[in-house]
């Protein structure tokens, strides 16, 4: 039956239907129809066809994967059954009434055509990270984006020695003049020099005899373009950023230096020339403006991470050249090998260091004091340049992880024999793997076996699986968000643990059962779709779902370093808009859905 006006008022109410006209709601209306269930009824179960969305007008009802795994519990303004639709696939879950209901039924030909003809509806149910374009050009981008915020500043009647004396102590060349009623001017060191040392101002007075009043300004929707422009044109090197009569920001020619010099390959090269890991470290301190610069100019997240990584890289292998330049020639051949973040190529803004040695076997134990040197002085400066120290000691400096070859085999051959707690903790970080600098050959055939020998182990897989199962996505009931709910991240995410790792742990899963090489997470997903480990249809939300998280956890450190934080892995969710807090949830569900589809011993969605 049609719906009643109280009905489509409320149908108005909920997202993405509040963007449609009235007269295409009213459309809408006719089209569909009030459904009332009891507690206990079954809207769908999983195999039916998947003909109908429903939005929840009053009640509740209880979302459960395939294998009886509760996935939401959706009260009035939440839809579902949309999944299947715009799969064209039957149902792959079963929605339980669990509290009386009144449902909106919607014909999934009807979402159909809303989908195509209103962006604001196709929007909201793509759960794709929206595509991105190519890198911009950081000289396209506002000042906003750039710009020192809050500025230094005094008063009109600051005695010049004393301005001069600020400037002097913070190491910058300008300092702004405001007052009660706004932004007033600026004096620059030039200003001094000029006005005060060449012409005999007195320092004693006030910087308002020398400041340059009424600056050339821009607004922070200026691009960065306009700030280059404005300093070539009028031969200037500062530009106070304002709103209206307030100061919000500053750009000065070193800000723009700086940032249009900045890339990935600038800083490798500095690393891969410095001098020592004092020099280095000096390099590594600017990887949080490149991750801002390289998160606002439109990167893609595995871009991101893998250019980060790849600074890492290089200050390993500087570090293993200075430490044979100090320690002389290594008495046998080595490898140096990465695992962590940094072994799949995923390091961000936060990020310590796990690393091993693999020795020849021809190794002997008057050697081992070199490299146990050798190691000391790598994590010793990767330290220094900010990859603190493994808080659990998964670093070569502990002699249980710089071991000849045979060690390692005997190590793993362990581990896949014996999988109790401590062997699968060893084993996951293990499997992330990644040769840095040495003898390489010392990995191949390690690797290989490996690979083989766990994949043929269905008990060490099962242990693997129930280890990876540990870290869960941060679902909370009623659609919302399960937050950290005491401590110093009281009502925020950890989009590390809770968020990227469970996808990690899956990757790394199927990298075992399909005896898959790569050591990056999305390079396993792929890896696995290709292999028919994962369905591409499972495969696909994973990585749409992956992709979403990631994405949200970079955003997330760069809005730290923009706003002069240091940057973390806890978001709070309060801070997303509803649209997006919405999606990061469903990616959520996706994840759990997936390890609820391993745990199970299937391996995808559908």
């Amino acid at each position: 039956m049609s719906l009643s006006a109280p009905l489509t008022q409320f149908l108005a109410s909920v997202h993405p239907y509040d963007a449609l006209a009235e007269a295409d709601l009213t459309a809408l209306a006719n089209l569909c129809s009030e459904q009332t269930f009891a507690t206990g009824d079954s809207v769908f179960t999983v195999g039916d066809a998947a003909q109908t969305l429903f939005v929840i007008a009053r009640g509740e009802i209880e979302i459960t994967d395939e294998t009886g795994v509760q996935l939401s519990i959706l009260g009035p303004r939440n839809s579902f059954g949309e999944r299947a639709i715009l799969r064209n696939d039957t149902i792959k879950r079963t929605a339980t009434v669990t509290l009386d209901a009144t449902l909106i039924a919607i014909p999934a030909k009807t979402l159909l055509a809303l989908i195509e003809a209103h962006a604001a509806v196709a929007r909201f149910f793509d759960r794709r990270r929206p595509p991105r374009s190519t890198a911009r050009d950081l000289a396209t981008l506002s000042v906003a984006r750039l710009m020192t915020r809050d500025p230094m500043t005094c008063t009109p009647d600051t005695p010049i020695r004393e301005a001069a004396g600020q400037m002097h102590a913070a190491r910058i060349s300008s300092i702004c003049v405001t007052d009660h009623d706004g932004f007033r001017g600026i004096v620059t060191v030039r200003d001094i020099n000029g006005r005060v040392v060449a012409k005999g101002a007195d320092p004693a007075g006030p910087v308002s005899a020398v400041m340059t009043g009424d600056p050339l300004t821009l607004g922070p929707s200026a691009l960065v373009t306009d700030v280059l422009h404005l300093m070539m044109e009028r031969g200037i090197g500062h530009v106070p950023i304002v709103e209206g009569a307030r100061l919000v920001g500053i750009v000065t020619q070193t800000d723009l230096t700086r940032a249009l010099a900045m890339s990935s390959a600038d800083l490798v090269g500095r690393v891969a020339k410095a001098k020592d890991a004092s020099a280095m470290a000096q390099v590594t301190a600017d990887i949080p403006q490149l991750l801002l610069q390289l998160v606002e100019t439109g990167n893609r997240h595995e871009v991101i991470t893998r250019l980060i990584t790849d600074i890492a890289d290089t200050a390993t292998r500087r570090l293993l050249t200075l430490a044979e330049a100090a320690l002389g020639s290594p008495p046998v051949p080595y490898l140096w090998l990465a695992c962590g973040s940094q072994g799949r190529q995923e390091q961000t803004g936060v990020s310590d260091q796990d690393n091993c040695l693999i020795l020849p076997d021809t190794v002997s134990a008057a050697d081992m004091p070199y490299f146990a040197a050798l190691a000391k002085f790598v994590s010793d400066g990767l330290d220094a340049c900010g990859y603190f120290y493994c808080p659990g000691d998964m670093m070569a400096t502990n002699p249980r992880w710089c071991q000849p070859l045979h060690v390692w085999q005997d190590y793993f051959k362990g581990w896949i024999a014996k999988p109790n707690p401590e062997a699968q903790m060893l084993a996951s970080v293990m499997f992330d793997l990644r040769p840095i600098g040495g003898d390489t050959a010392l990995f191949d055939d390690l690797q290989t076996e490996t690979l083989r020998m766990a994949a043929k182990n269905s008990i060490f897989t099962a242990h693997m699986i129930a280890n990876a199962l540990k870290h869960q996505p941060p679902l909370g009931l009623l659609r919302g968000l399960a937050t950290i709910r005491s401590g110093e991240h009281r009502n925020q995410i950890d989009l590390k643990h809770n968020g990227v790792v469970p996808v990690v742990d899956l990757g790394r899963i199927y990298t075992l059962q399909g005896q898959l090489t790569p050591a990056n997470t999305r390079a396993r997903l792929e890896a696995a779709i290709a292999a028919s480990v994962l369905s591409p249809s499972g495969g696909a939300d994973l990585l749409d779902a992956y992709d979403l998280i990631a994405t949200t956890r970079l955003e997330h450190q760069a809005n730290q370093i923009k706003a002069g934080q240091k940057p973390d892995n806890y978001l709070d969710p309060a801070t997303l808009s509803d649209f997006d807090r919405s999606h990061l949830r469903d990616a959520f569900v996706v994840v759990k859905t997936m390890q609820s589809a391993v745990g199970s011993g299937k391996s995808a969605l559908g």
